[in-house]
């Protein structure tokens, strides 16, 4: 199995407060026993560095990048995929979607990955398999 990590399961990784922490570190444990390929891209990365940051410090940015992350690939964005998810995010007119997520889609798009360790519903609106 292949599949995409999105900043919401990264969140709720690391952080212990978190209503879905029990069930992100209980799935993300089960794929790593599966030998799940973990796939994220350098925008999630960010964004998830971001927001980790600025509510609990950079504490909890190490415990993401050094432990978290480890296990995952993570792919870093060429030109056009930006320009694609650009441009679809600019032409969807949903409030709540984010650029980020429309990168995550094209990658999943490009590289044939239907399955996504998310909290994050647009994925399954967009037609791909929220894990858990």
């Amino acid at each position: 199995m292949i599949a995409l990590v999105d900043t919401s399961a990264l969140f709720a990784l690391v952080d212990r407060g978190d209503h879905q922490h029990h069930a992100a570190t209980g799935l993300f444990r089960q794929l790593l026993d599966q030998r799940a390929a973990l796939v994220s891209t350098n925008y999630v990365m960010v964004e998830a560095i971001a927001l980790m940051g600025r509510r609990f410090g950079l504490d909890a940015v190490r415990r993401l990048v050094h432990d978290v992350a480890a296990p995952i690939e993570i792919h870093w964005i060429e030109p056009d995929t930006h320009a694609r998810a650009l441009a679809a995010y600019l032409s969807s007119g949903r409030r709540g979607l984010s650029l980020v997520d429309c990168v995550s889609f094209e990658v999943m798009r490009e590289h044939g990955i239907r399955d996504v360790f998310a909290f994050d519903p647009h994925f399954a609106e967009v037609g791909f398999h929220l894990i858990p």
